[in-house]
């Protein structure tokens, strides 16, 4: 299938450009905050420490954070550059399942913009429970449709299975990819929508698809997964849950509405190359995201995100989360 994907210009009129001056006050407070707790990250101690930083943000940046929370608008991505980043770093990571434990400039920065959109979580199937993760590729999997792959990454709903799925996705480039080739791509249910003829609504609105979960979490905590809709809420401004990796459609109507779901996706994409400082927060529930390939190096040069997720209610996951912390069963 040809398609065609508008790239975002950069800078982008659209995104937030952090000035030099408002890069430094971020950065003296994710200092300070990376002595919080010894720096650990996972501590309920540093998480407290960064929730209570986070009203120390730069007051431009928390207004749109604030904005971005009310109302995603069509593309339901927001895009902040120039954020403090580290100058020199380590090797990118290339061992599975690759987390950050100890707070850095970069790390304070993504949790504390976070925390402006809600509380953050982890899952305990996936990276070891880590609030801050590592998206790297991996030798040997290259082929895997996950964060650690390197060929074309399907678009999905982040944690799409799962009934307490992120309702935000926040991802901080910390290394440049040196290929220029690795872009996230984007799509909204806003855009699509209207591209979808009324049948594809229907069908895709109605309990006749299941989607797996990823072998990292030990498998679908339904077995068989139990069939759900892709489009959920209001008619007129639906939300969105779809993996086309692992979301199958039951009947050939749905396999089609499938399809014609993700033929609009395709022509309403856009693709992000994230340059160090970069961070890019994707509504879940209105945008699918992904990536395009790339060929990596291996050599400690290759393209580095740090991710974080946030939700807005965190009450609702709260069976799920042993002593009230911030890492889901």
């Amino acid at each position: 299938m040809t398609t065609e994907t508008r790239y975002l210009p950069a800078p982008a009129e659209s995104a937030l450009v952090i000035t030099d001056a408002e890069r430094e006050e971020i950065a003296d407070v994710a200092a300070e905050l990376a002595r919080a707790a010894s720096g650990a990250l996972d501590a309920p101690q540093w998480l407290a420490a960064a929730r209570a930083a986070s009203a120390r943000l730069p007051s431009r940046l928390q207004a749109a954070v604030r904005e971005f929370r009310h109302d995603a608008g069509p593309d339901g991505v927001l895009l902040v550059r120039n954020l403090p980043v580290p100058e020199r770093l380590p090797a990118t990571p290339t061992r599975p399942g690759s987390v950050r434990r100890s707070a850095t400039t970069a790390t304070g920065a993504i949790a504390m913009i976070m925390l402006q959109l809600g509380e953050v979580i982890a899952y305990r199937n996936e990276k070891s429970g880590a609030l801050v993760q590592d998206v790297v590729p991996v030798p040997g999997r290259e082929r895997q449709q996950s964060n650690a792959g390197s060929v074309l990454l399907e678009m999905h709903t982040e944690n799409a299975f799962h009934r307490n799925r992120p309702d935000y996705v926040g991802l901080l480039c910390v290394r440049t990819d040196p290929t220029g080739d690795a872009r996230l791509r984007t799509a909204s249910v806003r855009r699509a929508l209207p591209l979808l003829s009324r049948q594809a609504r229907e069908v895709l609105s109605q309990e006749r698809f299941v989607t797996e979960a990823p072998p990292s979490f030990g498998g679908s905590r339904d077995l068989p997964p139990s069939p759900r809709p892709i489009l959920r809420g209001a008619p007129e401004d639906h939300d969105v849950v779809v993996d086309f990796n692992s979301t199958h459609p039951l009947d050939g109507d749905a396999k089609q509405a499938m399809e014609e779901l993700r033929t609009a996706f395709e022509g309403t994409a856009q693709a992000f190359a994230l340059t160090a400082g970069d961070l890019a927060v994707v509504d879940n529930r209105l945008s699918v995201h992904g990536r395009t390939a790339f060929t990596p190096r291996y050599d400690g040069t290759d393209r580095w995100l740090h991710r974080v997720y946030a939700v807005v209610d965190h009450r609702r996951s709260r069976a799920d989360r042993r002593g009230g912390g911030s890492v889901l069963d």
